[in-house]
């Protein structure tokens, strides 16, 4: 009788798991955003800039480890969801060891966000310990915003506006409705990956009361939301150029279009697991292409 065994996952790559690397442009392009617009504003400050990545970095990882922690103890995560392996449901990683890995990741934000404290004062402060608590707060503690149908407003919020205009703010230590208004299109497409997972998850979570927004909407809403996220990513350069807050440049993101094309075709035609790994996968690299092209607009 053949027996068909999974590779063998040394402890590295279950803690890449855990950390989930593809995920990690949605920390990375926002910094990259604000860093641009300091440096079209003349205020660029190249210490703030590294140690916002590094702390953007951090939190990041910190929400997918608590998220990975708390989706398996509040039973969430079960052996029929669709997406990747999770480290704490399949017993890759013991479940101390990654309230350990919890801990040391909360300890090196809070260092990088000490030094960010010191350039950027109160305004920071709060801004960091927001971020941090909800990370945690996504699927962890008494109201998990995860399971409340709040989690589309948080991801926009934290890891769109408040990092776009927190990395200016270090540099500039001012803000303006432009770098508000700037900070649209990342946010946009932040919250447009956290669609197609929660999409891909949507019965499952269904089944163990994890009430997404997706949940509450359903499939067909759920696609629409994803479409006008694309749609507000690519309208809010265009009206920069319109009223002449920015040249031409900022148009640069419109050659990603393609690509965003691409996935509204793969978000209705595809339903299965595999596929929709994919579409996550693709969604997360449009996010940082787009912020790219976005950043440069900027620059130029």
């Amino acid at each position: 009788m053949n027996m068909v065994h999974e590779p063998e996952i040394s402890p590295l790559q279950a803690w890449l798991l855990a950390i989930r690397p593809k995920t990690l442009p949605a920390a990375v392009s926002p910094v990259v955003v604000g860093t641009a617009l300091a440096i079209d504003g003349g205020v660029f400050a190249a210490l703030p800039a590294a140690a916002a990545l590094i702390g953007a970095v951090l939190v990041q990882v910190s929400a997918n480890l608590s998220n990975d922690y708390f989706d398996y103890v509040k039973g969430a995560d079960t052996p029929e969801r669709k997406g990747p392996k999770r480290v704490a449901q399949s017993g890759l990683i013991a479940l101390p060891r990654l309230r350990l890995g919890i801990a040391v990741t909360f300890a090196l934000t809070a260092v990088v966000g000490a030094y960010l404290i010191s350039v950027g004062g109160w305004p920071i402060l709060v801004i960091g310990v927001a971020s941090l608590l909800s990370s945690v707060a996504y699927t962890g503690g008494p109201f998990p915003i995860g399971y409340h149908g709040l989690g589309d407003l948080f991801v926009f919020m934290f890891f769109g506006v408040a990092a776009v205009c927190g990395t200016f703010f270090l540099q500039a230590l001012n803000i303006n409705l432009m770098i508000v208004v700037a900070s649209i299109p990342v946010g946009a497409l932040t919250v447009a990956i956290l669609v197609v997972n929660n999409l891909r998850d949507i019965e499952t979570d269904r089944q163990t009361g994890k009430r997404t927004l997706a949940v509450m909407i359903g499939p067909d809403a759920t696609r629409l939301e994803y479409v006008l996220l694309l749609a507000v990513a690519y309208a809010v350069p265009t009206l920069l150029w319109i009223t002449a807050e920015s040249s031409a440049w900022v148009l640069l993101p419109w050659l990603s279009l393609p690509l965003a094309l691409h996935l509204v075709r793969a978000i209705y035609r595809d339903a299965e697991g595999p596929s929709m790994n994919k579409t996550l996968a693709a969604t997360a690299n449009l996010d940082l292409v787009f912020c790219i092209l976005l950043a440069t607009g900027f620059v130029l």
